[in-house]
């Protein structure tokens, strides 16, 4: 996962999210006793009341057995997770805890993400670590802090002020007008005109718009959706609505034509359309336009096209003239103004890394490693997961509080071996950092490595632990093993000491943090024990995590680290672009890119990189490349490349719309199946 290039849709949904996530959790909390079945099985044999008993509550202890046979139920956790050591105690401790519902799915923004900082930090200070970071006190001197603090772009919109009046008639928003959320700061005094659907070619060569139509000076009002038939259902599709209703192109087509001010309206008698106004934090239909946009109420639209209208017509008579088409735009009494005044800007969500030292000692002191893990999710579900499950909590338990934890166990166990007397003389320091935003697009790990604490050339590698909690058959993939000379030797020891099937991948990209430092040239290894049925979705919960699996993850990373801190030489930086990397199983199919940083307010996807071998590749898609369009389907963002992808299976042709070198150019795309 990457960044966006314009203000981003999981972004701005995530405005929704943190209005909706303690309702949601509560709701999810009530669902899930209403319909789950019964907490105890039937019991096979009859209860025994035992009359006359004396309990002494001091002395009382009855014996621990395992009755029905040996029935998995009837397991005792304790002896269990006792037989597994205490790292799988530790470990399990900390992703049923992070997977709570109570951290509210750990999305950046929210209490719940907060607390899971706080939780990190105080295992930490627990732990005997240092503050990695320095920050300003209130005298703005420096001291030492636990977290990197930053401000994710692209949050949602937020209406500083804003009226609108109507035909004289002072509006009340939130009741009879809207602000939409992708419109801009303005105020506006200027007669109305009436454009239908706004839609710039329709079926049957339709258009709202004339041949020389000019909206300057003039507030434009338009429906929503497209031409209805007398029952109030589409004419141009058999479900819903088609591609022709989409908001950013009407919009787009009406910013051509250079309004003032911009009037939307949900067509009366409207079957299958949305009947309340929008909310301006779930209304961004792409980038912020240069010009006011409100949506108005029906009744307060037909009052007012009453009003300004020559013929006195209503919403409902100018409904059927845009359905038809006969008639384009129509222009309203020059002494029936619309006043409308908007305020609005986009707030930044604050948004932290949390870090830790433990110093090394001798000749390398002064040179580094990185263990990271993000401590991040995706909260509702309204960016980066399944559309079906929005709305719904995901605990994230495997992503990634089961990094997170094997993280923090790593720390307790290096930071014992660092103050052991059997420990090297020479060894480097280690900092240990828990990511946020790896959802929204490796943000947290992208911020430290443009504003690290220590100079790139004094880190030897970076460990990246992301969904280590479902080891299964004693066997995991790790990437990056070809990012450094002679890498896959250098880790090899390690590896074998471990007893672990390890599938190396040589690649240095995938979709997780490492990604960002093997971009600044650092070499990075990335462990990973597979996809799951339960990735990005709500059933990713505690109880389905191997505790033991993890503690021999645990056990893998102490061996990597006490390696890579204290080999001699520093590994040197080896570039794998074109290897490929480790993919997650995100989608059926897979484009094969690496989706490049944002770049400004410019519209479309960029291009890192493009691997050899894959559907993009074969394409010509190149290094540098912008996808504007996945078929007629703008695209903004890396979670909306993911949409897209999961709307396909292989051998599926799609045609791309590419910005390259100023042109724009479109190529067909035959889609390869992701790796498995």
């Amino acid at each position: 996962m990457r960044p966006s290039l314009v203000k981003s849709f999981y972004l701005v949904v995530l405005a929704i999210s943190l209005a909706t996530v303690a309702a949601g959790a509560a709701q999810d909390g009530a669902t899930a006793q209403a319909t789950a079945p019964p907490v105890v099985p039937a019991p096979t044999t009859p209860g025994n009341l035992v009359e006359g008993a004396k309990i002494n509550p001091f002395t009382y202890e009855p014996k621990s057995t395992v009755s029905d046979g040996g029935n998995p139920a009837e397991t005792d956790l304790h002896k269990a997770l006792e037989a597994m050591g205490p790292v799988a105690i530790e470990w399990y401790q900390h992703v049923q805890t992070l997977s709570n519902p109570f951290f509210e799915g750990r999305v950046p923004g929210s209490r719940g993400n907060d607390l899971a900082a706080e939780y990190i930090q105080f295992y930490m200070t627990n732990i005997g670590l240092e503050p990695a970071f320095q920050e300003a006190n209130a005298s703005g001197a420096s001291q030492p802090s636990w977290r990197q603090r930053f401000d994710l772009q692209g949050g949602a919109p937020v209406v500083n002020a804003c009226s609108a009046t109507v035909a004289h008639q002072k509006l009340d928003r939130g009741k009879t007008y809207q602000v939409i959320g992708s419109s801009g700061t303005g105020t506006v005094n200027a007669p109305l005109v009436f454009a239908g659907y706004a839609i710039e070619t329709g079926q049957k060569d339709y258009t709202s718009f004339g041949p020389h139509d000019d909206f300057k000076g003039k507030v434009v009002m338009f429906l929503r959706y497209e031409p209805l038939d007398e029952d109030g259902r589409s004419l141009w599709s058999d479900r819903r609505f088609s591609g022709a209703s989409a908001m950013r192109g009407k919009l787009d087509s009406l910013a051509d034509r250079n309004p003032a001010a911009v009037i939307l309206v949900n067509p009366p008698e409207c079957k299958d359309g949305a009947k309340e106004l929008e909310q301006t934090e779930s209304s961004v239909f792409g980038p912020s336009y240069d010009f006011p946009i409100v949506q108005l109420s029906p009744e307060a639209a037909d009052a007012l096209l009453r009003k300004a209208d020559e013929q006195g017509r209503g919403l409902m008579d100018f409904r059927r003239i845009a359905d038809k088409g006969e008639v384009k735009c129509v222009a309203m009494k020059q002494d029936v103004p619309v006043e409308i005044s908007v305020s609005i800007e986009e707030k930044g969500i604050p948004a932290q890394n949390v870090g830790g030292v433990l110093r090394g000692r001798g000749k390398l002191a002064d040179e580094w490693l990185i263990i990271g893990a993000h401590y991040d999710h995706v909260g509702m579900g309204y960016f980066g997961a399944d559309p079906q499950n929005r709305g719904k909590l995901h605990p994230g338990a495997d992503d990634n509080a089961s990094g997170t934890g094997a993280m923090l166990c790593t720390a307790r166990g290096l930071h014992d071996y660092y103050a052991s007397k059997g420990a090297p003389a020479d060894m480097r320091s280690i900092v240990f950092l828990s990511f946020t935003a790896e959802e929204m697009g490796l943000d947290g790990s992208r911020e430290f490595v443009q504003h690290p604490t220590m100079p790139a050339d004094k880190i030897a590698a970076m460990i990246n632990l992301d969904m280590v909690g479902r080891l299964r058959g004693n066997e995991l993939a790790m990437s990056g093993t070809g990012t450094a000379e002679k890498f896959a030797d250098i880790v090899r020891p390690a590896i074998e000491r471990s007893g672990l099937t390890v599938k190396a991948d040589p690649g240095g990209r995938g979709p997780s943090d490492h990604a960002s430092f093997y971009a600044a040239g650092i070499p990075v290894l990335f462990l990973f024990t597979g996809n799951h049925d339960d990735y990005h979705k709500p059933t990713d919960k505690g109880f389905t995590v191997n505790p033991y699996g993890a503690s021999k993850i645990v056990h893998l990373t102490e061996e990597l680290a006490k390696t890579l801190a204290t080999t001699p030489e520093k590994p040197k930086f080896t570039s794998t672009d074109g290897k490929g990397g480790a993919d997650r199983g995100y989608a059926k199919v897979r484009l094969g890119i690496a989706p490049a940083m944002a770049k400004g307010d410019r519209p479309g996807l960029g291009v890192d990189s493009v691997s050899e071998g894959t559907s993009a590749a074969d394409a010509g898609v190149q290094k540098g490349d912008v996808i504007m369009m996945w078929n007629d389907k703008p695209m903004e963002d890396a979670a909306g490349l993911m949409e897209r992808l999961r709307e396909h299976a292989p051998g599926d042709v799609v045609k791309l719309t590419i910005l390259r070198d100023g042109k724009e150019i479109k190529v067909d795309v035959t889609l390869k199946a992701s790796k498995k």
